[in-house]
């Protein structure tokens, strides 16, 4: 225990001086669920009212282990709803009449790891532009911009082995300073694929309240592009690979990806395999019932860490509300 408490108190002084991008932004993976926790553009992309919960236990089974708890909320400025016409028992085409281009959207969260807590929450505002069709339905081009503000803070009166209690890290720094700053986020959907794009942290946390220490200390901006292919099989079965990189202000030595594949049927239940490179293999598993969304995803640690943790748990809750009319049709992240 006396080693892996010493690399707690590592990972903490790598966080202050910008070595590290994994500990200071939290991992999830099933973003699919929940684009707009990292992309701000996604906000209200679907038409719907959705109200997210994510819960991730990281490594269990191991002292102090990170843990993210996230609660978000969604929905489309629309000024009509969508008009639905069936041309057919089979085929329903989706129009809309004068939709609204805002999407907002906002989240709570806490993320812990180790002796750091990130505690804050965001606020977040899209719009959206109709570009085009295909085959009968709109492509979407969005913007975002989301302003968020956290607290870091420092825990020490846990379990703690430090080598060096006289640490100018630990003694220099406040242990508690509220940051704000700002995310940018766009994305591109048509009725076949998404991409998007993302950067957080803007300001790199140059603004900060209650700190009263002369120790300069900073915060690492990120960067998501994210991307996806629906593959229709038959009517019932579809398959959907998609892929997530993310990097840091240091960029070739903080490349990580997420290379996923999903496969649903009749868009009630789904099942996937993603592999984070460097890190674990992911089986996800998910179902719908009537407007409520059920989803669940075990991380296999690929690291030494796999022989000290019982594996990541990670569960998603969605509720959405609001006519099936007033979405777009072919923009379905379930």
């Amino acid at each position: 225990m006396r080693y892996f408490k010493s690399i707690l108190s590592v990972i903490f002084l790598c966080l202050y001086t910008g070595i590290t991008q994994a500990q200071q932004f939290p991992l999830y993976s099933q973003y699919i669920m929940n684009g707009f926790l990292i992309n701000p553009s996604f906000a209200g992309h679907d038409g719907y009212t959705t109200i997210n919960i994510t819960a991730r236990e990281q490594w269990v089974g191991m002292g102090q282990a990170p843990s993210t708890y996230a609660a978000s909320f969604q929905t489309r400025i629309l000024r009509n709803s969508y008009i639905q016409k069936s041309t057919s028992v089979r085929r329903k085409i989706v129009r809309p009449t004068k939709g609204g281009n805002v999407g907002l959207g906002g989240y709570v969260f806490n993320d812990r790891n180790g002796i750091m807590r990130r505690t804050g929450l965001q606020f977040a505002y899209a719009y959206h532009i109709a570009i085009g069709e295909t085959e009968g339905t709109s492509n979407n081009l969005a913007f975002g911009l989301a302003a968020t503000l956290y607290q870091y803070a420092v825990d020490l009166n846990g379990e703690l082995y430090l080598h060096d209690i006289d640490d100018e890290f630990l003694n220099n720094y406040d242990r508690s300073v509220f940051i704000p700053d700002f995310n940018f986020g766009a994305s591109y959907t048509t009725r076949k694929f998404y991409a998007g794009f993302a950067m957080t942290n803007i300001l790199r946390g140059s603004l900060l309240f209650a700190d009263n220490s002369d120790s300069r200390r900073t915060e690492l901006g990120h960067y998501f592009l994210t991307g996806g292919l629906k593959i229709p099989i038959n009517p019932n079965w579809t398959i959907e690979p998609s892929a997530l990189v993310k990097s840091s202000d240091a960029f070739f030595k903080s490349i990580q990806m997420d290379l996923t594949s999903r496969v649903y049927f009749k868009e009630d239940y789904w099942a996937g395999l993603s592999w984070r490179t460097d890190d674990a293999v992911i089986v996800m598993l998910g179902l719908k019932y009537d407007r409520f969304y059920f989803a669940y995803a075990f991380d296999f640690t690929l690291t030494d860490i796999r022989k000290q943790s019982l594996g990541t748990h990670e569960l998603t809750l969605v509720a959405k509300f609001g006519e099936s009319a007033r979405r777009y049709r072919w923009i379905n992240a379930y």
